[in-house]
């Protein structure tokens, strides 16, 4: 018999309650998952039928009958002969099929039973119409319904006081049965079945645990641990999803002590977690290869390479809970384009995965309409496109371990960037299918241009921060912008409280970073044609010099504008040259000066 009352989920208490008062009930929710049920000191988890059963059963049913569609009845408590007396029909020890209206004659049957308390289970009451013929299931539901309305409480022998023989409809939604059904009918309870709560999850963690390998050999002090580490970690979870990762850690060959393991390869479906693979040596020297790709702009470069070695130790929201499951990192990259915001996040991934081409980006502006959340989550379900999925939660559930770039985030919806308050707090995101994935192994990335122009009294627009401003004073009017923005503007400082000090305010590109920019790309030129064309380009310092100071002398757009520059000042009077000198492989050029002519720009070259 199933255990103390007052371990049993809130809807099994309810349906022993109501039992002398209630003759039918509706059970709806989290209905195909199983409960742990007490016997003893043993703990089981069961099904839904399973548990009813049981229930039934400890409070002296002698016959409980299962009718799914299509295969018709069977008996899961009691005999066959008792179903046979109340009902006149031989089942046997196998099913019963039967239409519809023998199957509703046969619920009146059971519930009329003075033999002995009864009781009926209709499974899967959600696939009725999908399945059967739908005039002959509206008819069910009119006669159940009638008899719901006709049913009385019955004293068994040797019963203490009067019991309905209840019906029991088992199924997803509350509003998969007809709405007059249950509104206002004084004969019908409703029971919502919830997701486990900690309770619950604890009772299904003790059952399932000493399936797992090392669990009986350790000491009872860190095996307590170790418990509360499962049921901590699985919150959210089915109870049948923890009993999958218990089998799980016993398929893989994974020990009690090391539970946690186990949960986060149910969770991701991957084996191998990619942090902990990292080169120390490389996660050691990571400020100086992206100070290497992105070029003036320390206070990013060392905030970024400060989360990668956090990540590495796995310490990522540690300091709020143990068991955090909060993305590996945030950066709100923020400043003047052309800076280095996406070129920040490329550098990250190729140090993280070896290819700078390995990250998901969402370009915001193309959120900007209340509705289109549906494209990064999904649609909900009876809306064109809900079996697809989302875009972003699509691409979380294939690979989990990824660096997530949402570029000009300023520019979606507010409604958009409510989606963010979950995967901030919790590290996890539900789709419009029900799927749940996981954040917890990514490093999410924002960029935006926030601060950087103001709206005059006049309605034009005019530059916020210059060039010619100091660093401190851009990044106090940048971050003052993004504070007004997020409380003000759209307000959701929520948002702004969860990324915290994580905004990263780039510099305008200086003279200094410029030239050096200005270098790496002649570099990429000269390598280009020496190793497609054998073609070899040299200078002479001073029109080398002169090349510089005018690809570099407005950095209003950053290394976009310097790359925009080199292309009108250098590479299509080169190619123009290169043309009109027809060069062939192993030619080599010498650069000696460049002029400005009616034509355009020119190289002279020798």
């Amino acid at each position: 018999m199933i255990g103390a009352v007052d371990h049993k989920p809130k809807w099994a208490r309810e349906i022993e309650r109501f039992l002398a008062i209630k003759p039918q009930f509706l059970l709806y929710g989290n209905v195909n998952d199983v409960y742990p049920a007490e016997f003893g000191e043993y703990v089981a988890t069961l099904s839904m039928r399973d548990y009813l059963r049981e229930l039934l059963s400890n409070m002296g049913y002698a016959l409980v009958v299962e009718y799914k569609p299509l295969d018709g009845f069977s008996v899961t408590l009691g005999s066959g002969e008792l179903f046979e007396k109340l009902t006149g029909e031989k089942i046997g020890q196998g099913w019963l099929p039967a239409t519809l209206e023998k199957a509703s004659g046969i619920a009146a049957a059971i519930s009329a039973s003075t033999a002995g308390h009864a009781a009926l289970i209709l499974r899967f009451v959600s696939r009725m119409r999908d399945v059967l013929q739908e005039p002959d299931v509206e008819a069910f539901f009119y006669r159940m319904f009638r008899l719901s309305l006709e049913s009385t409480p019955t004293l068994a022998p040797g019963g203490a006081f009067p019991l309905y023989n209840p019906v029991f409809w088992i199924m997803d939604k509350e509003n998969d049965l007809p709405p007059w059904y249950a509104i206002e009918n004084p004969r019908v309870h409703a029971l919502p079945v919830p997701r486990p709560d900690n309770e619950i999850r604890g009772c299904v963690v003790e059952a399932v645990s000493p399936k797992i390998p090392g669990y009986r050999e350790m000491e009872i002090g860190p095996r307590d641990v170790c418990l509360d580490t499962f049921r901590d970690q699985t919150t959210g979870l089915l109870a049948g999803e923890i009993a999958s990762i218990a089998q799980l850690a016993w398929h893989e060959g994974v020990q009690f002590g090391q539970i946690a393991d186990a949960i986060r390869r149910y969770k991701l479906g991957i084996q191998e977690n990619m942090w902990e693979k990292l080169d120390g040596r490389k996660i050691t020297e990571a400020e100086t290869f992206l100070g290497s790709r992105v070029m003036g702009q320390s206070s990013a470069v060392r905030h970024a390479a400060d989360i990668l070695k956090r990540s590495r130790f796995n310490l990522s929201g540690v300091q709020f809970s143990r068991f955090s499951q909060k993305p590996k990192g945030i950066l709100f990259l923020a400043g003047p384009t052309g800076v280095g915001k996406t070129e920040l996040a490329k550098a990250v991934t190729e140090l993280i995965f070896g290819s700078e081409t390995h990250y998901i980006r969402f370009d915001m502006s193309e959120f900007g309409h209340e509705h289109a959340n549906q494209r990064l989550i999904g649609a909900p379900p009876g809306y064109v496109g809900y079996d697809v999925g989302g875009e972003l939660t699509n691409a979380i559930k294939q690979n989990p371990f990824s660096v997530v770039l949402f570029d000009e985030v300023e520019k979606a919806h507010p409604r958009i960037l409510d989606i963010f308050l979950q995967i901030f707090d919790d590290g996890r995101l539900t789709s419009g299918r029900g799927e749940t994935v996981y954040f917890s192994e990514s490093l999410i990335i924002f960029t935006s241009n926030l601060g950087m122009f103001e709206q005059a009294h006049d309605g034009s627009k005019r530059q916020r921060v210059t060039p010619d401003m100091p660093y401190a004073e851009i990044s106090g009017k940048i971050g003052s912008a993004i504070d007004d923005f997020f409380k003000y503007k759209i307000n959701r400082p929520e948002i702004l409280n969860r990324i915290g000090r994580n905004i990263v305010v780039f510099d305008f590109i200086r003279k200094e970073t410029a030239l050096k920019i200005f270098d790496r790309m002649m570099d990429n030129v000269r390598f280009t044609l020496e190793d497609s064309y054998g073609i070899h380009i040299n200078f002479e310092d001073t029109a080398y010099r002169s090349l510089a100071d005018l690809v570099c002398a407005d950095l209003s757009m950053g290394g976009r504008g310097i790359g925009s520059s080199m292309e009108t000042f250098f590479m299509n009077p080169l190619s123009r040259k290169l043309c009109e000198l027809h060069g062939g492989g192993g030619a080599s050029y010498f650069v000696t000066d460049i002029r400005e002519t009616p034509g355009g720009w020119e190289l002279e070259m020798g």
